[in-house]
Parts: C-alpha cells; sequence; structure tokens
C-alpha cells in the first residue's frame, strides 16, 4: 500500500467500515492473512499490504492517530507541513538550485502548479462555500474526498517527486515543466528534459496501484479501461513538435516505484515503438544513458535545441 492520495484505506485494503470494533477488525485481519498467504495461492503483494494496513490501524492507539489524519503518509509526501503529518510539500526550483555546493540542472516553469491549483479549486468547491478550510492537504480530508480530486493531487505530488529527481542530473541537463502543447490548447506536457542523451517528453503519473505494458499502452486495476497514457502523450508531443519544430529522442511515462513490478518496461511495435515506462528511482539513470541505444547530441546541437526551446516554451 503506497503513499499516494489515490491509495485504499487500511480499512478498504482490510475490507471493513471504519466503525468496526477492534475485535471485528483483528478478524478480518486474520482471515485476509490466510487468504492472501502465497502459501495457499494468494498474492504476495496483496499480502504485504494486508500487513502493512495492520501495522496502520491494528493498534487502537495507532489507529486512533490514524482516524485523526496523524500518519499513514511518509515523510517524503508530507514534508513541508506545518506538522509533517499533510499533503502540503511543494517543489520549488529555484530554491533547489540554491541549496548547497552541487550545480543542478536548469529547471523552468512549475511541477505539478496546474493541478495544484484545480486541486485547491475543486476541494474547496466540494468542502462548500463559507466552511473554514485551514489545510486543504490534511490526510483525513483528503482520504474523504472524490477520486477526481484526490487524483488531481496525485498528479501534483507525482510531478513535484519527478522534478526533484531530474534536478539532481547536473548542469548538462534543463527541465522545463508544465509545458503547453499549444497556445490554443488545454493540453501539457509534464517536463520537456534536453540533455546529453536527446530529448525526452516525460509524463508523470500516479494511479494509486500498480500498472504494466499491455497491448501498446499502460493498464491497471486502476486505470480507466478508455486510458490510453502513451497515445496521448504521442499526440501531444507532435502537437509540440510542430509548433516548436524539434524533434523528441524518446517517449517516458514515470511512476511511483511499487506500481511497477519490474524497473521498466517497453514498447516493442508499432507507434510507440521504444516509448518507457519507468520507476521514478529509475529514471535519472535512463536520462544519462539514453533510451533505445540511440546516439547521444553533440554540444553545438543541444546548444541549439536549448536555444529554440528556451526561446519557444509557454508554460500552463
Amino acid at each position: 500500500m503506497s503513499d499516494s492520495p489515490l491509495s485504499p484505506s487500511p480499512y478498504e485494503v482490510l475490507g471493513v467500515p471504519a466503525s468496526v470494533t477492534h475485535e471485528e477488525l483483528r478478524r478480518a485481519y486474520r482471515r485476509l492473512l490466510r487468504e492472501t498467504h502465497p502459501d495457499t495461492g494468494g498474492s504476495a503483494s496483496r499480502f504485504q499490504a494486508v500487513q502493512v494496513a495492520w501495522e496502520l490501524i491494528g493498534d487502537p492507539e495507532d489507529r486512533a492517530r490514524y482516524d485523526r489524519g496523524e500518519g499513514g503518509y511518509s515523510a517524503d509526501i508530507a514534508d513541508g507541513g506545518a506538522d509533517g503529518s499533510g499533503f502540503s510539500a511543494t517543489f520549488h526550483a529555484t530554491r533547489s538550485q540554491s541549496r548547497g555546493a552541487t550545480v543542478r540542472a536548469r529547471s523552468y516553469g512549475h511541477p505539478g502548479g496546474q493541478a495544484r491549483e484545480r486541486y485547491l479549486t475543486l476541494m474547496r468547491e466540494w468542502v462548500g462555500r463559507g466552511t473554514d478550510l485551514k489545510d486543504p492537504y490534511e490526510p483525513g480530508l483528503v482520504r474523504s474526498a472524490p477520486r477526481e480530486i484526490r487524483l488531481l493531487l496525485a498528479v501534483a505530488l507525482a510531478e513535484e517527486a519527478t522534478a526533484r529527481a531530474v534536478t539532481g542530473l547536473g548542469i548538462g541537463f534543463t527541465i522545463w515543466n508544465d509545458v503547453a502543447v499549444h497556445p490554443r490548447s488545454d493540453a501539457k506536457l509534464d517536463h520537456v528534459v534536453l540533455g546529453p542523451a536527446g530529448l525526452f517528453a516525460i509524463r508523470s503519473a500516479d494511479w494509486g496501484g500498480e500498472v504494466k505494458l499491455a497491448k501498446g499502452d499502460i493498464v491497471g486495476p486502476t486505470v480507466d479501461a478508455d486510458e490510453e497514457p502513451f497515445h496521448d502523450l504521442l499526440r501531444d508531443t507532435k502537437t509540440f513538435s510542430r509548433q516548436v519544430g524539434v524533434k523528441f529522442t524518446g517517449l517516458i511515462i514515470v511512476v511511483p516505484d511499487d506500481a511497477l513490478a519490474v524497473p521498466y518496461d517497453r514498447i516493442e511495435r508499432g507507434r510507440l515503438a521504444g516509448a518507457l515506462l519507468v520507476r521514478r528511482s529509475l529514471l535519472p539513470q535512463v536520462l544519462r544513458n539514453g533510451a533505445n541505444n540511440a546516439g547521444r547530441e553533440s554540444v553545438d546541437r543541444a546548444f541549439e535545441l536549448r536555444t529554440r526551446l528556451q526561446e519557444s516554451i509557454r508554460f500552463v
């Protein structure tokens, strides 16, 4: 069970309502341990999720803290909140570049900015006009919100996490975040990354569950049947390429590490051949080394591309 705003609550994992008694909770936990244990034909990932859920609410004191919204999320997501208990972390590219002696990649735009703005707007509408919304990222509030609202927060967090990973690549890289695809369109590219290995279009995604490649695109229990993430990314990159006059080396969709059973997967055939589905922790390595055995850009070519992009890119 991950820290995504879209992840099921421990009550949902254990298949009980939040009002269940402690004894009923214990019985549900023991039954699911037997049902999900790999030695009895169960799923290892489901077995682990049941154990994590019990760790969060199995002890009455821990359960009370969880119900108050005081626990259950990692420090990486909660960092920046008033008490470290909410989804309030926001990535600031200019701040990250000024910390420490390490020279970071050039970074422009506000990763996750559009998704956070939409999240805050919808959250305030959902809570109701006139309601005093002290902390729109309070975990209990987030868990109770409709999925469409939680999805926006998950997207914002995913984009911010990718931006943090990419800015550490060094001065040879330039990143543009929340890039407008076309002046007359609301579509965007989450990240455009230029480095020695080429020019990459990246989408940061989090569906709150495991995903994989099948039939040329991403599928999973929490991915809508009509979603085609890679096809959408291809369409948007083509529009952007025609507008700006550049060609992308590769397309990448990056997901949380626990959402992908393998480090990365590649589409082998069709128009999307070579596109990569990648764990977030592996993304810096992919961007450093390139993908699909593509040749590395010359210094002059990279400088030319950077100048053209810098002059042409607009942000959403």
